[in-house]
């Protein structure tokens, strides 16, 4: 986390719609840099296909495993939730769940399961996908699967919530959904987040601390690198190092290309104590970059602040909110529900012995793993 940027590469205003990034812009950004030199641990390839009117950003990853779970489905069911349980409480479930993960970790190393080409994929936790709703998939899917004839598709970031006519195609196509994670999503956040009692407390939280907030349009070289430390604080290193690992250049890439707006709280002096990065497609709003100084007391309330600063931008642009995993009684107090979401897969041109046993994982993941989320708010 310690590459520094070259502001001059990124001085550039880009021209687009209010809040919405776009992804020509985004990949032609990405693709002129090596990929670690953004994301310290993605390996990826990132192109773009222009597709029914879309424009559509495409990771692809040969096999290799280790990285973040944004471009590697073996991190995202294997390494991420082996890590996970040494974080959350679990009680007598912990030993059968090791031993469920120890056989995922062999089985979807045997499927080669991470040689995969992942679709409308920003390389964020959440991906938004907007207005596209996956018409057209089974073009889309045969001509990808001719040109990437060993590889796994995947769609990440699917949910009946917030993108349900996408889930609809993909289910028509033949598809195969495995259940991710549980994710927090606020759908109308002037009713059922600016009416809490937590949510007025955590205004009230920012008033005292005395620090300003700022809606950042360009990022400094300073700013750049603080905010991607206070990200790493967080999300590295209080909880796994499988997230991806942003660094200041991907920061001042992300703001340029319309793919993040920054909000900051900052001291009198400068010091930025707080910040999240909020993607804004199809009327919602999700934060895939959140950070914020973990040395300072948890008194200070920097991550309510950080929360807060948030639901204010979805408020103010009337938007939705997906606030994605993690902290579910935190953000249920704050007017969130809960829903399942899934990756889509598909496997039809691949053999046998590496699509069938999906559909066996689908549905243990669906019986076993979905009501623990649920009942333990995971």
């Amino acid at each position: 986390m310690n590459d520094q940027p070259d502001s001059a590469e990124f001085d550039q205003p880009v021209t687009r719609r209010a809040g919405e990034p776009e992804a020509s812009q985004f990949v032609s950004e990405v693709t002129a840099r090596v990929m670690p030199s953004l994301i310290a641990n993605v390996t990826a390839e990132l192109t773009l296909v222009r597709h029914a009117g879309h424009d559509l950003p495409v990771v692809i990853n040969h096999g290799d495993c280790g990285g973040s779970y944004v471009a590697a489905p073996h991190s995202a069911y294997v390494l991420y939730p082996k890590a996970e349980l040494g974080l959350v409480d679990l009680g007598w479930l912990r030993v059968p769940a090791s031993i469920l993960i120890g056989l995922a970790d062999r089985l979807f190393r045997t499927l080669r399961i991470n040689h995969a080409v992942q679709i409308d994929n920003w390389l964020l936790s959440t991906n938004l996908h907007g207005e596209w709703t996956g018409a057209g998939i089974a073009d889309l899917r045969a001509d990808l699967a001719r040109r990437y004839p060993n590889h796994f598709l995947v769609v990440r970031s699917v949910d009946p919530w917030s993108c349900p006519e996408l889930l609809k195609n993909l289910r028509a196509d033949g598809w195969l959904l495995l259940p991710s994670r549980q994710i927090w999503v606020t759908d109308d956040v002037e009713r059922d987040w600016a009416s809490r009692n937590s949510v007025k407390n955590d205004r009230r939280k920012l008033l005292q601390s005395g620090l300003i907030v700022e809606d950042v349009e360009r990022l400094s070289d300073a700013d750049a690198a603080r905010i991607a430390q206070l990200y790493a604080m967080l999300y590295v290193h209080k909880y796994s190092a499988l997230n991806p690992q942003y660094t200041p250049r991907w920061m001042q890439m992300a703001v340029a290309t319309g793919l993040f707006h920054i909000r900051v709280a900052r001291e009198r002096d400068g010091q930025i104590l707080a910040a999240a990065g909020i993607v804004a497609r199809g009327g919602i709003a999700t934060n895939p970059m959140l950070g914020y100084d973990t040395s300072r007391p948890q008194a200070d309330g920097l991550y309510r602040i950080a929360s807060w600063l948030v639901g204010d931008f979805a408020r103010s642009h009337r938007l939705r909110v997906n606030g994605s995993a993690g902290a579910g009684h935190f953000k249920q107090q704050r007017g969130a529900r809960s829903e399942i979401e899934y990756t889509a897969f598909h496997a039809g041109h691949l053999p046998f012995w590496r699509r069938a046993p999906l559909a066996w994982v689908a549905l243990a993941l669906e019986h076993l793993v979905i009501p623990v989320m649920k009942r333990r708010m995971l």
